[in-house]
């Protein structure tokens, strides 16, 4: 699996729906509330084999409410 961050970005008073939104499709493993230019910090295990733009697209992008998102991809733990 590879391991994701993903920052999302809400249209204001969206904040709350999104986070809802996310954690119904049980696709995370931690999905914290931040403050300054990212509203959720979205941690996710794309499958082995799972192209993770592709999974980001179909899975977190959809939403509505989100303006944007940047993701991080991870290589090792230290």
């Amino acid at each position: 699996m590879t391991c994701v961050f993903v920052q999302v970005r809400c249209k204001p008073g969206e904040t709350y729906r999104v986070a809802d939104a996310i954690a119904l499709k049980e696709i995370h493993s931690e999905m914290f509330s931040t403050s300054g230019d990212w509203d959720l910090l979205v941690k996710i295990y794309v499958p082995d084999g799972e192209d993770v733009g592709r999974f980001i697209n179909d899975n977190i992008s959809p939403i509505p409410g989100i303006a944007r998102t940047l993701t991080t991809l991870t290589f090792s733990a230290f």
